[in-house]
Order: structure tokens, then sequence, then C-alpha cells
């Protein structure tokens, strides 16, 4: 009986496909449509149909507790899912979903993360295994490996003579108007594909599971009154066959053996961008934007009229970028794609066909020219739209309503839109909350930031400089919304998603630093609350931490909250005491610190400048004293790291505490014959890390450098090059050229003579000797 239900198989996001099942549904008129879906997202179809409406969409499945899985099922104006589920609003027939619910749907994608996890350890261990018995082997394990087997998919397109399978189907389905092509052709290929589809056991298993349920609510609906001839099934080709098949359909104890999680739905609005391939959520569907156009000239009748558009199209924006483009050269870009079908006996130029013609002519061969051009076309920026209220979990509620208070309804699109926010009060506004306007967006922006939802980006444009300015770049993507939905785990509204977020995080916290960054974090979001529960977990953290970098990070951390005070409205006085008291730390640790080899130098060095710049900020408040006079027992050491006793040298000399005098005999001392080239040439890495204005106009100081680099034999001069090298690779030409200038007048040249010098070409001497130093394996040091 089953037998006798219309079955039209289709591939997702096809627009002929879309085309054709309409055609088909005109004529069988059946009074209920099944439509491969998610079961349970059929009571969200009614707001799929209204008017306000607009795809892109996508219907999203999500797990309501942790792990979160979400499944996403996007649908276009194109789709012949989104064709089907319209056709019946429009003929008042019943459009149902009938796919396994989403709560089997995610266990099985919970069962799938596990074996795929189970496969990755048993991958490991398998290749350490064969590591280790062919560790003398390895040139004949490398000859062993083969090249991965062309997908099944690619075998067809090759078979057909077809670069690609999206050309191969493209021509062979997507083109041909003749009534019942398509869904003949899709049965076809998708018997096909069953046939051949043999090394994939977990993924037959998976549809098996799947068509069986089908069947079963292919026979409810026929139980229900009716009859097999007005039901029309619309599923993915692979599944045609098997509705129509004679097998049986899911027992109820097999229903019920299924694994589940239970699940929430919601509808979505999604974008053209993410339809494309390069997104991630591709559904065999690269170029959104044009395979829109080609469902416009189907329903204008005038297939062969897409390549004139395509091209035309391609032209258009490539005169607003300045490129100017002809209309002779669209007509013969037209007649190459033509062409390029024609030999290939197709019925119309594939998007391949288009894209090579534009290349060739509109590009004049360079794909750059046109390569953003194809983009637009080809991927374009459309974004769908849903009407207040629709299917919305009540996170996203309360986003739309942020964004209606906040005035940044325009700013949820898919194109990129700079926004500068000025934190002060705007004494010229009627109203408070019109007054720190500002204030409340960039509040709103940092949760969402703390939740990990890509709405707003964060730059440092001016953030050095000023604690009133921010610069944040906005963008609303599928992934934006995704996220959105799944922070409803931790809380209803984005408060309180964040308040969780904040205390997990807390929870977790064992390092000052983390701790600091919570602090800062808390009090950008505008969460006072949860700024003192970190103030606190950092106070506990602190009492037993001598970490210098962790020190100095919460230092800085804590100084840039400090900083915000006034900007963000709350009072920063409970952390000066903390501050004070981190800084002394930091200063007390300083020397220890310095007691390690160069690796762990080049990361203290930042930890320094950060407790540097703390005490500078806050020289009434911090023990400035303390610190620089550890600062000086660290650059006067001999037994610390050369690179970080540099580098307080240099600072101290940068606060003008080093005499010029003071620094002449330190130079001597340091750079004397008898000091090993490492140590001497490390010293002078980390005294040029700053100030080099002061060092350059230093003329002892290059002369004594020089001295020492003459006094060095071969080995010593090989070891300090490495310093040496790494201490000029920062500084600018410019500053480069001062320093030869000044290294030439120790010699006995002007300026003039010495710009000679650096400006001729090199002497063969002096070509050989750059070889063989360009040879040097600096690596052995």
């Amino acid at each position: 009986m089953r037998g006798n239900i219309h079955v039209f198989g289709v591939r997702h996001l096809s627009p002929m496909g879309a085309w054709q099942l309409r055609g088909y549904l005109d004529e069988i008129q059946p009074d209920v449509v099944l439509i491969e879906g998610i079961d349970d997202a059929t009571p969200l179809i009614a707001d799929m149909t209204r008017k306000e409406t607009k795809p892109p969409i996508a219907i999203l499945a999500y797990t309501d507790s942790l792990p979160v899985r979400t499944i996403v099922t996007p649908l276009a104006r194109y789709s012949p899912e989104f064709q089907a589920i319209s056709w019946a609003s429009e003929r008042n027939a019943v459009a149902q979903f009938f796919d396994l619910p989403s709560e089997c749907f995610l266990g099985l994608l919970d069962a799938e993360y596990e074996w795929r996890e189970q496969m990755r350890k048993e991958s490991l261990a398998r290749q350490a295994e064969e590591t280790e018995a062919n560790a003398d082997n390895t040139a004949e394990v490398a000859i062993g490996l083969e090249a991965p087997k062309a997908s099944l998919y690619e075998q067809f397109a090759m078979t057909a003579g077809e670069s690609d399978f999206e050309t191969y189907w493209e021509r062979q389905f997507e083109h041909n108007v003749a009534p019942g092509s398509y869904r003949g052709g899709a049965l076809e290929f998708g018997q096909a594909v069953r046939e051949l589809e043999e090394d994939r056991p977990r993924w037959r298993a998976e549809n098996l599971i799947r068509e069986a349920y089908m069947r079963r609510r292919i026979e409810e609906t026929i139980a229900a009154g009716t009859p097999p001839e007005k039901i029309v099934a619309v599923v993915g080709a692979f599944h045609a066959t098997a509705l129509s098949a004679d097998l049986p359909a899911m027992t109820d104890d097999e229903l019920a053996s299924l694994r589940r999680r239970t699940s929430k739905l919601t509808l979505m609005p999604y974008s053209y961008f993410k339809l494309s391939s390069q997104s991630g959520y591709g559904a065999g569907n690269q170029a959104p934007a044009y395979f829109e156009l080609m469902w416009q000239a189907l329903n204008e009748g005038n297939v062969r009229g897409l390549s004139h558009r395509y091209l035309s199209s391609v032209a258009q924006h490539l005169r607003k970028a300045g490129t100017h483009r002809s209309t002779a050269e669209v007509i013969e870009s037209v007649r190459l794609a033509e062409t390029l079908s024609a030999l290939k006996d197709g019925l119309a130029p594939t998007l391949s066909d288009l894209r090579d013609a534009a290349i060739t002519l509109l590009g004049q061969g360079e794909t750059t020219t046109v390569k953003e051009a194809l983009a637009h076309v080809e991927v374009g920026t459309e974004i769908g739209e849903l009407p207040d209220g629709v299917s919305q979990t009540s996170i996203q509620a309360d986003f739309q309503r942020e964004l209606k208070r906040l005035k940044l309804e325009k700013y949820k699109t898919t194109v990129e839109q700079p926004l500068d926010l000025d934190l002060r009060e705007n004494r010229q506004a009627k109203t408070e909350e019109a007054a720190y306007l500002d204030l409340h967006r960039s509040s709103l922006f940092h949760r969402l930031r703390v939740l990990q939802v890509p709405f707003a980006k964060f730059t440092h444009a001016r953030q050095e400089s000023t604690t009133w300015a921010e610069r944040w770049i906005m963008q609303w993507t599928p992934e934006s919304e995704i996220a959105l939905v799944e922070a409803v785990l931790e809380g209803e509204t984005i408060v309180l998603a964040t308040a969780f977020r904040f205390n997990t995080q807390l929870a977790d916290c064992v390092t000052i630093a983390d701790a600091a960054r919570l602090v800062n974090d808390a009090c950008q979001c505008g969460m006072m609350e949860a700024m003192d529960q970190a103030r606190d977990r950092l106070q506990e953290l602190a009492v037993a931490t001598s970490d210098l970098a962790a020190i100095a990070d919460a230092a800085f951390e804590l100084m840039q909250v400090v900083r915000f005070g006034n900007v963000r409205r709350f009072d920063p006085e409970p952390l000066l005491p903390l501050l004070e008291e981190l800084f002394v730390e930091g200063a007390l640790s300083l020397y220890a610190a310095a007691g390690c080899d160069d690796n762990a130098a080049k990361k203290l060095l930042e930890a320094i400048e950060k407790l540097n710049r703390v005490g500078l900020e806050f020289a009434e408040l911090v023990d400035e004293s303390l610190w620089t006079s550890r600062l000086q027992q660290l650059a006067d050491s001999d037994d610390r790291n050369p690179l970080l006793s540099g580098y307080a040298c240099a600072i101290l000399l940068e606060r003008g505490l080093i005499a010029n005098e003071a620094l002449a005999r330190e130079v001597s001392r340091r750079l004397s014959p008898g000091v090993p080239a490492d140590l001497g040439a490390g010293w002078f890495e980390g005294l040029a890390q700053r100030n080099r204005y002061a060092l350059i106009a230093r003329q002892t100081l290059w002369e004594q450098l020089a001295d020492y680099v003459g006094s060095l034999d071969d080995d010593q001069f090989a070891r300090a090059l490495v310093f040496l090298r790494r201490a000029f690779s920062t500084f600018v030409p410019r500053e480069r050229r001062q320093i030869c200038e000044n290294l030439g007048e120790h010699w006995g040249l002007n300026k003039d003579q010495t710009a000679e010098l650096l400006e001729g070409p090199l002497s063969e001497e002096e070509e050989e000797k750059l070889s063989d130093l360009n040879d040097f394996d600096f690596g052995d040091f």
C-alpha cells in the first residue's frame, strides 16, 4: 500500500529540483506533503511561511544540557524543501517533516562524536606502535603510503569528463527543463549511489534507521486517512527508492531503543555566505547567490539568460570598483561561456564555464582582477529575516530587545561595519539612558565576548592613548545565532548567562593572572558583583604567588581596570590596595626571577615592562623606590641573566637614574675583552631594547662596542654575533644608518664617506665573507 505514494528525490538547495517539484505538485495535487527534515520541527512551518519571513533561514536543534550538540538545517528560497512548504501553504495542503525527531538525531550525533574520539585514540596508538617498530626504517614506511582515493561523487564527475562533482551535477541536472527529467534522473542517481557506496557502514546504518522511521511516518499518515496516491514525499535522492520499496517500517520497540538527547528547536536567520562551501555549512551549494539567479531565470522561463545575467553582474561590480569593462566584453564573455558549454554538449553554461569566461575576458586572464566581483555574484551577502518573536529562545528575545534599546539593529548584517564608541557621558542628551548609550553598548559587546558570541569584535585602536574610546567591528553570522542559542543553557538572558560564565571561570581559576583578567572582564561587562567576586579570588591566590610573569600580568590588568574607573562609572578604590600589594610582590620577585636562561628571559622582558608601566602610572600609590632599587640591583649584577640586566639598565637610563659617566663605566665593564662574548653581547641586546635615540646619541657607547667586537677572536665573534644580530634586527633603517655614521666617525670617516661606503657596491672579497656569514649555523649557539 505504501508503494502507491509519490516520491520526489532532490538534491538539497537545488533550483531545478525546486522548480520541477512545484510543477510535479501542481500535477499530483496531494493532500499531504511529507518533507525530509526533523520531525518535531513541523510546528515551525507556520512561521516559515509567514510573509515577513525572508530566506535564507535555518532550523536549529540543540541539546538542553551539556555537552552542547547542534544540528542546523539551512533553507534557501530555491530549496526544494522550502518550495514544498510554500506550495502546501498556498494550496491549503498539509506539510509535515517526517525524518527522525531532533532528540534522536542529537543522540546519533553524540554516538558519532564518541566513535570519532575512539578512532582517534586507536589511530594514535597505532601510529605510536608503527613509529616504534619502524624507527630505523622510516624510508620504507613512507614508500608504502598511497594517495587518498577519489570520493564516489568525484568518480561520477571523472566518468562524465568533468573536473568536479558540482559541475557534473549542474550540467546533468540543473539545466534540463523537460518535465520529469529531474525526478527521473535523481531517482537513477540515488540508486547508483546506494549500490556503490559500500565502504561507509556507519553512514549506511544511520540512513537505514532514518529510512525505517520515514516509512513508519508514511504508514501513520495513511492510517490517519490520507490515501497513498494523495501523498508526496520529498526526500534526498539517496532515499527515494528506499521509501517506495517493500521494506519494513520502524517498530515501536526499535524506536524506543534509539539513543536520545533531550532537545529544543528554533528558527534562525541564515546567510548566503554560510550556505557556501567555504563556511563549512555547504550542503552541496558552493555559490548560493548564483543559484538564486538561476531560480529567478527558471521562474522567468529563461534559463539560457542566466549567463547574460551572471556576466553582466560581474561587469557591474568591476565598474563599481573602478575597473571599466565594456558591453562588448560582456557579450564576448557570454559567447565564450556558451562555446565552452557546447564543447561538453551542455544545454547551458555551467558556473565553471561562466567563471572561466569571466576570468579570461573580464579579468583579462587575471583571477585577482575579478576575484571580489565573482564572490559578490556567486556567494553574495544575503541574510535572512524572521518576524519579531518567531520561535526564539529567551536569550534570543533578550538580545533583540537589547539591539532595539541600544539602537544597534542596523548592525545585524553579514557586512562588516565599524562602530566607534565614546564611553564618556553625553551631557547634551536628554535622558540618562541616552547620555550613556555608548557605555551600555560597550557593556553588551563585552558580555557577548565573554559568552563567545561573535557579533562585535573589539579592536585596540586608540586604546593605548585613551580610556574612553573603543572601536568595534560589527558582523552578524549564523555562527553568532548558534552561539547565542547555546548560551541559553547558562542563563535565560545575556546578563544571567554572562554571570554564570563568570562563576564557572572563577571556579576553574588557578592563577592570579587569570583572576585579574576576570576582574577586568567583569569591569568591562559592567557587572560589579562579578568583579568583587573575582577580586576576592585574586586576593586569595596572590598570597601564595611568587611567579613574576603572573604577578606582572595581574598588576597590569588591575591597572587597566583602575584607569577605566571614572569612565565605566564604578569606584576603583577597593582595587588600589591589591594593586599596591601586587607591585611590591613583583618588585621583590624580580632579582630571583632574573636568574634564568635566555628562553625564560625573553618572556620576562614583557613582565618587567608591565610592572614598570604600573609604576609610572601610579607613582604616588606604589613603592617606586623599591622598584627602582631592584632594577638597579639587577642592572649591577653579573650573576643574573645578561639580557635582563641590560634591560634593567635601559629602563633606569630612560627614567634618568643613570648618569652618562655611570653608563660609560658600565658599558666599559660589560664590553671588556675579558667578558665572555655571549654575556657581553647579551647585555647589549637588553640595553638596546628601548630608548634607542638616547643610545644612538652616545658616541662613546658605539666606540666601546666597536673596540669590544674588534677584540674578539673568531669563535667569540661567532657567539657574540648571535646576540648582536638579534639586537639590531628591530632597528629601523634610519637608526642603523645613524649607528654606522657613529662608527664611521670612530674610524676616522666623516658622514659623507660613511654614506658612500654604505651605498657603494660590495667588493668580491666582501661578497665572499658575506656568503660565509649567511651559511653560518647560528642554531649551534
